[in-house]
């Protein structure tokens, strides 16, 4: 995509060279053309970059502003355009587990909730065992166990598939929501530190097919799956 922006602040060629090669240095940008006679910035990136990122690379007496686009709208299509892969997948699974409560008299939450979980688990191991070693990279990066014990990543894809198994065969739900509730909460951990101190990691949740960035998309996803082991664990004492 390519945006044109406003510059102020620039006086002569000197510091149009300033402000091209300051830009050129953000992550995502392919290039960049820069006028002081017309105060503009135009960047070719490969996906929307915020302008604080921009702002901040520059030195302080260049101030960067959007000249024809929205820069909310862009930020939210980026979110959307990174996020899709996994979004979808939470519709579909949404989806099919609701319209399976429809062959129900009434609403089962429990039913749906394990059946949700099935679906997650058993979509998610898939994508990691598309490239168990490409996964295992990106997990050891920041999971607690696995950065001590490496061939726990290799483990987890495993857990996570047999945990869908056993969410659609019913089996024995106390040890499958214990189990489940423990090894999340112990994933999340390693999740929360990364997005908490602004790692640029690949979030491994998806294996190594989608290149998605570590964010609190993940730990909302690794917080539900927490939440509703632990209500049917409640549910089941």
């Amino acid at each position: 995509m390519v945006h044109t922006y406003q510059v102020t602040g620039m006086t002569c060629s000197s510091c149009e060279a300033k402000v091209k090669s300051s830009l050129l240095m953000v992550e995502n940008v392919v290039s960049v053309e820069v006028s002081k006679d017309e105060n503009s910035a135009t960047i070719t990136m490969d996906k929307h970059i915020s302008l604080d990122k921009l702002q901040k690379v520059l030195p302080e007496k260049y101030q960067i502003s959007a000249l024809q686009h929205n820069e909310l709208a862009e930020q939210t299509k980026g979110w959307l355009a990174t996020y899709k892969p996994i979004l979808l997948i939470f519709f579909y699974i949404s989806l099919v587990t609701l319209l399976v409560q429809f062959t129900n008299e009434s609403f089962d939450a429990m039913q749906w909730m394990r059946h949700f979980m099935a679906g997650f688990f058993l979509v998610f191991s898939f994508f990691k065992m598309l490239n168990l070693k490409g996964f295992s990279e990106s997990y050891v990066m920041y999971d607690v166990v696995a950065k001590r014990l490496p061939v726990w990543a290799y483990i987890y894809a495993f857990t996570e598939l047999a945990l869908g198994i056993a969410f659609l065969v019913n089996f024995n739900p106390l040890i499958t929501n214990s189990v489940t509730f423990v090894v999340i909460s112990i994933s999340i951990i390693g999740v929360l530190q990364s997005v908490l101190n602004k790692r640029k990691i690949q979030c491994a949740c998806l294996g190594a097919v989608f290149n998605l960035p570590m964010s609190t998309v993940t730990i909302i996803e690794d917080t539900l799956m927490i939440a509703m082991s632990g209500l049917m664990l409640f549910y089941h004492f």
